[in-house]
């Protein structure tokens, strides 16, 4: 493909994307499927400007909405913000099998192939039970090479966070907010640590505050880019809670401590296909060897372990 104005194809695809995602009311999950069933993010934007382009002969509004996301795309990225597309040949590629797949990725950090990631999850007000629990999975997962996700937020996910980069692990962080913004605001010096030890990524537009809404969103992701979701400790409303229904959804496996089965939610949960409840770190670490494996992820096994019990 050639060169357009001084524009790459490539750059110009890019833009093309986020000029049909400023459009108002666009429905992003809807723009993902019809950029993906063209091929070609320009294609779509220019039959939705036809009507546009008939009724303003004097003007080019497809040419005019581009040239506004190609600069809007050169200022991310002066401010050190990666960009992923989904027709991007990096555009993590597990997430192209959930229907909530982002049509758009924004991030700070070392963007990979997570062939072994797992997610860990759990409630903003943890115990200290769960808090230890959380450190203790982080931190064996870490040292048997396999990458934690996690959410950012305050109890179980900054727990699971910090202890993975204490073990000198790889932690990729899947934010409710928006690239530049820093939620919860204490936590602003892990999300820094992480961009630059492990990966911070987005599905918001850069500058989007904190908003209820955007957390389930968010939780979708994270079940889409790990290959499995441990629950640690979630209450019913707990957001932990929904991102085990949305694994399950993805065809993802859930694993849950039995002492989780304390809550009912948990115990009808723990009645489904694809649900682990486990007893200790061994017995978790050896379903999640097997969980990837099954998806082809990583064919490498992890090292026994020594039992640790999980007792309350």
């Amino acid at each position: 493909m050639g060169n357009i104005g001084g524009m790459s194809s490539e750059l110009r695809e890019r833009a093309a994307l986020v000029a049909l995602l400023q459009r108002p009311g666009a429905r992003w999950v809807e723009v993902a499927l019809s950029v993906l069933e063209r091929g070609s993010a320009v294609a779509v934007l220019a039959g939705e400007m036809r009507v546009q382009e008939a009724l303003f002969a004097d003007a080019d509004p497809m040419e005019s909405a581009i040239a506004e996301a190609e600069r809007a795309l050169t200022e991310w990225e002066a401010a050190g913000t990666g960009v992923h597309t989904c027709l991007d040949e990096r555009y993590p590629s597990q997430l192209r099998s959930i229907h909530q797949m982002p049509p758009i990725l924004f991030s700070r950090g070392q963007l990979m192939e997570e062939r072994r990631a797992i997610a860990v999850v759990g409630t903003r007000q943890a115990s200290e039970n769960g808090l230890r629990i959380a450190s203790a999975v982080a931190r064996e997962l870490a040292v048997n090479g396999v990458t934690v996700v996690s959410g950012l937020a305050k109890g179980i996910d900054t727990a699971a966070h910090r202890a993975t980069l204490e073990a000198g692990g790889r932690t990729v962080a899947v934010i409710g907010t928006g690239i530049s913004k820093f939620y919860p605001a204490e936590n602003r010096g892990l999300q820094e640590q992480i961009s630059r030890d492990g990966l911070v990524i987005s599905q918001f537009w850069p500058d989007t505050p904190p908003n209820q809404r955007n957390f389930p969103m968010r939780n979708a992701v994270m079940s889409g880019y790990a290959a499995a979701t441990v629950v640690v400790e979630a209450p019913w409303k707990s957001g932990a809670r929904i991102q085990a229904r949305l694994a399950l959804e993805h065809g993802r496996s859930v694993v849950m401590p039995e002492q989780l089965l304390e809550h009912d939610w948990a115990r009808e949960y723990a009645k489904k296909p694809g649900v682990h409840v486990v007893s200790g770190l061994r017995d978790l670490l050896a379903v999640v060897e097997r969980l990837i494996a099954e998806l082809n992820v990583g064919p490498d096994s992890l090292p026994e372990i020594p039992a640790i019990a999980w007792s309350r």
